[in-house]
């Protein structure tokens, strides 16, 4: 061990920097990580104290087990119905990526990002809250607008930034906003969306309201500032906030490690804000309901804040910008032990004897034939690389209610100077 030569009888110090397991060319093994049989955590009635809840900060909730079956306390018993929808909606999603992905590739917009993995996640939270509800999310979480029912079209043209885009191209494609459907405004800077959220929630209190807010971030923003700040102020107030951390493992090309993830679950920070925490199944459609009703429960009844550890891999890159082959194994997503939550959904609603091969080739056929008409429709109004100077102007409106003097000075400047 290397010594301080002003002071030889002490060790010299030094730093621990968190390495990913795998890099690339390594062959990934997740054996060390545990997973708990599904049905084994215990499910605390919603308006416990926040301490009944810490054990479940180092555990893993989850519903389906091996067999493909609901088992346990925290089976939601949902209806055929609504998985078919759910089941629905997260492989509309995954047709809507790889479609968007593809014409990202083909030069028709810039940037696009897809949450492959991901998808039961936002889709089943979006399933388990009130449609009244507001969520604060982050880029990955288009599954809640497409489960409330959000055209595709209208998602498109957002991505395109062609006429159809209502956000005027003042947005990177796909960060959508959509008040009526209680979609805030996605921000680029992430962590920004979690105090958002304690805000927005806290006023709903203020106002004896009965909505409550969700608030999205990734593993690697809890690292911020901002997380933080919510954090206390949720706790402190008791907000009626959901707190979602989505551990996808990667934060770009960071692994989860530099955020923490080494030293304790992400869940587990909850504990030291005095806030019930669960770490999830993120993979495991019926768990994710499960977990987000709860919390949900919890917050709408007065009886505080929730921290939901998702934990789950995100399968594609980051973003249409990032090539993850640099950084990890090929074969890391195969050799997830959580498995695809698609592909376990579809299994699950086999083994109810509710859904068939057949069926599922039929529907697949059918929402890439829908997703394919919407891309369509949307490109009649234009693609991101067509756009020109049309429309300029409009950067100057929708900022000031009565636009000052040397803005419309510029304003008239620019305008004059494309004549």
């Amino acid at each position: 061990m290397a010594r301080d030569e002003k002071r030889p009888n002490r060790p010299a110090l030094k730093l621990h920097v968190p390495e990913p397991p795998y890099r690339p060319g390594d062959t990934p093994d997740y054996s060390n990580i545990e997973v708990p049989a599904a049905g084994e955590a215990p499910r605390p009635d919603s308006a416990c104290d926040d301490k009944e809840t810490i054990p479940l900060t180092t555990h893993l909730v989850r519903v389906l087990d091996d067999d493909h079956k609901a088992v346990g306390p925290w089976d939601p018993k949902l209806s055929v119905d609504v998985l078919k929808k759910i089941y629905r909606d997260m492989v509309t999603v995954r047709v809507f990526d790889d479609r968007m992905y593809r014409a990202q590739r083909q030069g028709k917009t810039s940037f696009y990002m897809k949450c492959t993995g991901e998808e039961a996640i936002a889709i089943s939270a979006a399933a388990a809250m009130d449609s009244e509800d507001i969520h604060f999310p982050t880029y990955r979480q288009q599954g809640l607008l497409v489960y409330r029912g959000y055209p595709l079209v209208k998602m498109m043209c957002q991505i395109y930034s062609n006429a159809g885009d209502h956000m005027k191209g003042r947005q990177l494609p796909i960060m959508y906003s959509d008040k009526e459907k209680g979609f805030f405004s996605i921000s680029g800077n992430l962590a920004t969306q979690y105090p958002q959220a304690v805000g927005w929630a806290m006023a709903s209190a203020i106002k004896g309201d009965s909505r409550i807010a969700m608030g999205w971030i990734g593993d690697g923003a809890t690292a911020e500032g901002d997380f933080h700040a919510a954090m206390t102020f949720a706790s402190v107030y008791q907000a009626p906030v959901i707190l979602a951390c989505v551990n996808n493992q990667w934060a770009i090309s960071s692994f989860s490690g530099i955020a923490g993830a080494e030293q304790a679950t992400f869940a587990s920070r909850a504990v030291g804000y005095g806030m019930a925490g669960l770490r999830v199944d993120g993979n495991d459609v019926l768990a994710v309901y499960a977990a987000t009703r709860w919390a949900a429960e919890r917050a709408r009844s007065n009886n505080g804040p929730t921290f939901i550890e998702f934990f789950t891999y995100r399968a594609e890159g980051h973003s249409t910008s990032d090539d993850p082959t640099g950084y990890r194994p090929k074969e890391e997503s195969e050799a997830w032990p959580l498995g695809d939550p698609v592909l376990r959904l579809k299994n699950h609603l086999i083994a109810l004897g509710e859904w068939d091969e057949d069926q599922d080739k039929g529907q697949e056929e059918e929402l890439t034939a829908m997703v394919r008409a919407a891309q369509k429709e949307a490109e009649k109004l234009g693609v991101l690389s067509d756009q020109g100077d049309e429309g300029k102007e409009t950067m100057f409106e929708d900022v000031y209610a009565d636009m000052p003097w040397h803005i419309a000075e510029q304003r008239d400047a620019a305008l004059k100077e494309g004549e």
